[in-house]
């Protein structure tokens, strides 16, 4: 007859409980040293009974084995760590690359090249853009020419007082100069009026 499988659970009776945990520990250590033995492997075996006893096996020591564990646990995680970073760092390339690819696609639409392949809604989608574009340029077209007209109208009118204060000056200037011109020539007739006789010591005729 076939064995019955038995149904696996917590043994609810203490005894049977021990006696399982016996039998069953020394079954798993005979194996443990078995597999050490035929394939030249370095493992430890770590046991806490029902009520915490410690048994342990190992093909070396258990404390090499759990630190040569924690050092190839951490490289392996920086393995991965190196793999995800490597990951994200392909994806995001990936991501660049697309977008750049949309954006020259997108300029050549602009330019109206390589329309032949778009759809209608994508036709429409492109005039109302160049349609925003055009007003958006058109804005700031005129923005510019009423600024540039602003400045010729202020230089013009700088103009304008510049050459009204040139034409002061040199109205101011020739007045200057006719002042002191009168002036010199009354000097003039002062000195021929009022200069003194010679007197050459001749008897004066009555």
């Amino acid at each position: 007859m076939s064995k019955q499988k038995m149904e696996i659970k917590k043994i609810e009776k203490n005894a049977s409980r021990q006696a399982t945990f016996s039998k069953r520990k020394r079954g798993i250590f005979k194996k443990a040293k078995e597999l050490s033995t035929l394939c030249d492997a370095d493992l430890a075996l770590i046991v806490f009974s029902p009520s915490g006893k410690l048994f342990d096996f190992a093909s070396s020591s258990v404390q090499e084995v759990i630190e040569r564990y924690h050092m190839q646990t951490s490289i392996y995680r920086s393995q991965d760590q190196q793999s995800h970073e490597f990951q994200l760092e392909k994806d995001t390339y990936y991501l660049k690359c697309k977008e750049l690819t949309d954006k020259t696609i997108g300029l050549r639409h602009l330019n109206g090249e390589e329309l032949q392949g778009m759809k209608i809604h994508e036709l429409q989608k492109l005039e109302k853009v160049l349609g925003k574009g055009l007003a958006r340029v058109s804005k700031e077209k005129d923005e510019r020419n009423l600024k540039d007209i602003i400045e010729m109208k202020k230089r013009g009118l700088q103009m304008v007082q510049d050459n009204h204060r040139l034409k002061q000056m040199r109205s101011q200037t020739n007045s200057q100069g006719q002042s002191s011109k009168s002036n010199s020539a009354e000097e003039s007739d002062n000195r021929d009026h009022g200069a003194p006789n010679l007197n050459l010591g001749l008897p004066m005729f009555k």
